[in-house]
């Protein structure tokens, strides 16, 4: 018997910048971007500076109608803090409390990087599913070739019938390519706090996918 669904997503997920700290979520929020992701490096901040990150992009969120802000990683703050969703990688569904939040209704979305993976997820019905790398990143060390669009295209129907974020080694330039795969949102990192005028990123990112 499966277990029940994590709650749905409120809204289109679209273009879906993955920012470092609550500052990032403010603004992004400000500048009309509706989901976002707060993924914190914990060698950036220590425990109560991390807590406080959480409790104030989940407050930021809150503040938005229509925001859909993701923690990820850290479960049990965001759990406390009441957050809208929690995006977790595949070695945290052996340790996080899924039960727990799920019946207190977070939306939870789940990173896949194989078939197998995909399938694993799946069987937790999440709110939603990531796939990646689509392409090769040098932000973070990945055990995975990257996906590719062929792949992609394919996986995102696999995935049915829960929404799909493509992510990994997308720049804004690649945007169209990837949503022409059928996926539901693009997920960036660099392609937004790293650009020389991340508001003119942001809006240009929310142009092209967001439908």
């Amino acid at each position: 018997m499966n277990p029940p669904s994590f709650a749905p997503l409120t809204g289109p997920i679209g273009f879906y910048p993955v920012v470092p700290d609550a500052a990032w979520v403010r603004r992004l929020l400000g500048w009309g971007v509706r989901t976002i992701q707060l993924r914190i490096k914990a060698d950036d901040f220590d425990a109560e500076e991390i807590a406080w990150e959480v409790r104030t992009a989940v407050a930021a969120g809150r503040d938005v109608p229509g925001a859909q802000v993701f923690i990820n990683d850290h479960w049990q703050l965001a759990l406390e803090a009441g957050a809208y969703g929690v995006h977790l990688g595949q070695e945290d569904l052996d340790t996080a409390d899924i039960t727990a939040l799920r019946d207190a209704g977070l939306r939870l979305g789940l990173s896949t990087h194989t078939p197998a993976e995909l399938a694993r997820a799946k069987a937790v019905q999440p709110s939603y599913l990531a796939i990646g790398p689509i392409y090769p990143t040098t932000l973070k060390v990945m055990p995975y070739e990257p996906v590719g669009l062929e792949r992609l295209k394919a996986w995102a129907q696999d995935a049915a019938p829960y929404p799909v974020v493509a992510i990994g080694g997308i720049s804004l330039a690649l945007v169209p390519g990837v949503m022409a795969c059928g996926v539901d949102g693009v997920a960036v990192v660099s392609a937004v706090t790293l650009a020389p005028d991340p508001q003119e990123a942001a809006l240009h990112g929310l142009r092209l996918a967001n439908r």
